[in-house]
């Protein structure tokens, strides 16, 4: 059956949808913006009007010289976390630390310093936890979190916390980082319950008022870097200024620079909010078709499997 029968684009009543569409809605949401960031990645915005005008297809190219619809680590290291979840019915960091091994012996088309330092660190020493490091307040972590949000959806906050540094520490050992990865998993989860967007912006402003660093409304970020406060200035801009996945997605990756991941985590974000059907039909056209359906089934499967695990409280 083609992964697109059953798609349309009449916008749902928010509050009608399932969390299977909003789960769905996210992973596919998060290869999306992957799959458009990975082209406009390290451009500035002038070089992407110039190139592009306005970019709002998957096309591939950019520096990874990728075919249309491929991904990058964003969303394969998401399906390597989440594989290794459903393997052990939760996180294992000597289990997730290995997966992260296997996923970068095949040698993945981008991998980042940090990540890379973190799993040669576990290969060397077999421990699950870089150190603290001030300077790795990067974005890798969060942009794979995805799968944490997915099993832990119905778990105590204080599981899915420990669960989140459990993964994160493999490589990115950092107050800051923790903080804003934190953030993500508790809005997806937000968005996933069918939560109203503006519950989710006095998360993000929680986040600030703890981290003042991340205050967001002081300017529109351009060309943000991989450093996570940037990278979630991004993001919560797009997603509380615009009223649509796509017009969040066009935004952000429009901006350039670490574009992939900003298009990836906006793009799980929108897609729990709004949900699957409402992720444009030539995006997923556009998407590769073995890692749609890969990040519908496990995102299914996620979703299935921490019900079974955290079954809500009879009444």
């Amino acid at each position: 059956m083609s992964p697109l029968i059953g798609l349309t684009q009449t916008k749902p009543d928010p509050a009608l949808l399932t969390s299977e569409q909003r789960a769905m809605g996210a992973y596919i949401g998060l290869a999306v913006g992957d799959a458009l960031g990975a082209t406009t990645e390290f451009l500035t915005p002038r070089e992407i009007k110039e190139k592009h005008g306005v970019h709002d297809k998957i096309i591939g190219g950019g520096w990874l010289r990728l075919k249309a619809g491929r991904v990058t680590d964003d969303t394969e290291m998401s399906l390597a976390l989440g594989e290794s979840i459903l393997d052990h019915q939760g996180v294992e960091a000597k289990a997730v630390a290995e997966a992260f091994s296997q996923w970068m012996r095949k040698k993945p088309v981008d991998i980042g310093n940090t990540v890379r330092r973190g799993i040669v660190h576990y290969r060397n020493s077999g421990e699950t936890a870089v150190a603290v490091n001030e300077f790795d307040a990067g974005n890798g972590a969060c942009m794979r979190s995805l799968g944490i949000s997915l099993f832990y959806c119905d778990a105590p906050q204080r599981e899915r916390l420990e669960a989140s540094r459990a993964q994160s520490h493999i490589t990115h050992n950092n107050p800051m980082a923790d903080a804003g990865t934190e953030t993500v998993v508790e809005m997806v989860v937000a968005a996933l319950k069918g939560w109203h967007k503006s519950r989710l912006e006095e998360m993000a402003a929680s986040l600030v008022t703890r981290f003042p660093l991340y205050r967001y409304d002081r300017r529109r970020v351009e060309n943000p870097s991989g450093y996570i406060v940037e990278t979630l200035q991004v993001v919560f801009q797009a997603l509380f200024a615009n009223d649509s996945f796509e017009d969040i997605l066009i935004d952000v990756v429009n901006r350039g620079g670490d574009a992939d991941t900003t298009g990836a985590i906006a793009g799980m974000l929108a897609g729990a909010y709004y949900g699957q059907n409402l992720i444009p039909v030539r995006w997923h056209k556009g998407l590769d078709v073995k890692v749609m359906m890969e990040c519908r089934n496990q995102a299914l499967k996620l979703l299935a499997a921490g019900k079974q695990q955290f079954p809500t409280p009879k009444q």
